[in-house]
């Protein structure tokens, strides 16, 4: 089993073409709906009394909720807008509301989970909540520019507690002080990250794993219409596909980077999570084989 803890969120996105309102969002939701593609995945979060019931039953197809809570207050916002390429997003307004109060419980039969998955989030919430864990294989995080401006020494602390880090690239830079993605990467794995993985939007990724250098470019894709939880989506197929293996060898680890691509490039198609909640399990491996296509010469 995998447990996702993070963000439950109602997002505001503005594009050029289309305002949504209140839609169902967050880190967390991305990537635990993007995760049970492959595997049993369990999801931690907290919403507050305002949560549409319809959204609650959207998530309880596809994840275990008994670690997901509600709480008196309202759910946490985001408020984002994206410029006319949609590769610039700015926030307009984060509004944590429950989030910031919320002391996470790990449900007894989470605690077996062997993969944990950290979404952005508090990082300190982060750091005490995988101490709960009985006997975790393989965990993971992610962190955005709101922790790193806020919290960043707790980020680093955070990094030190997981195998992997999932960040994109202008986070990497901001968070490490670098410039050059190799450079950043190194001092996240002098911090105590065994791999790193620096997304690059519509430029696919880099994994790094010691001197090993894996760079996977995005699916091509002509349409893109909403780009919010790419990255969720990306961080979620990943580690889902991991649980779903006897073995987190360096083979695997490419492999579930590429389904992360994947995954991304499903969420990117449609507007919210419409991306995702309207796939199959079938039409995700012949992407990946047009992907295999693509990349081979």
């Amino acid at each position: 089993m995998l447990t996702v803890f993070g963000s439950t969120a109602l997002d505001t996105i503005r594009t050029p073409t289309r305002v949504l309102k209140d839609v169902l969002g967050g880190a967390a939701t991305f990537a635990g709906i993007s995760a049970s593609f492959f595997v049993d995945t369990g999801l931690i979060a907290v919403v507050g009394t305002d949560f549409p019931k319809k959204y609650r039953n959207l998530l309880s197809r596809y994840l275990d909720l008994s670690g997901f809570v509600t709480q008196k207050g309202k759910t946490f916002r985001y408020d984002g807008s994206y410029d006319d390429t949609l590769s610039k997003r700015t926030t307009n307004k984060t509004e944590l509301n429950v989030l910031g109060q919320f002391k996470p419980i790990v449900p007894e039969k989470y605690r077996k989970s062997e993969f944990v998955y950290l979404a952005n989030n508090d990082p300190d919430q982060n750091s005490s909540l995988i101490k709960e864990f009985d006997n975790v294989r393989f965990s993971m995080c992610d962190t955005i520019e709101y922790w790193i401006a806020t919290k960043r020494a707790s980020v680093i602390k955070m990094i030190k507690t997981v195998d992997a880090v999932v960040i994109n690239d202008e986070e990497a830079k901001l968070l490490t002080k670098e410039h050059n993605l190799i450079k950043c990467a190194k001092k996240m794995m002098s911090w105590g990250a065994k791999y790193v993985i620096i997304k690059k939007g519509e430029h696919g990724s880099l994994l790094f794993v010691e001197d090993i250098i894996f760079p996977s470019v995005a699916f091509s894709l002509e349409d893109i219409v909403d780009p919010t939880g790419a990255g969720d989506s990306f961080a979620g197929a990943m580690i889902g596909y991991l649980a779903n293996k006897r073995k987190t060898s360096l083979s695997e680890i490419k492999k579930a980077v590429i389904y992360g691509n994947v995954l991304g490039s499903f969420a990117v198609e449609k507007w919210g999570l419409d991306g995702l909640t309207k796939i199959t399990k079938k039409q995700i491996e012949k992407r990946v084989k047009q992907y295999q296509n693509m990349v081979e010469f």
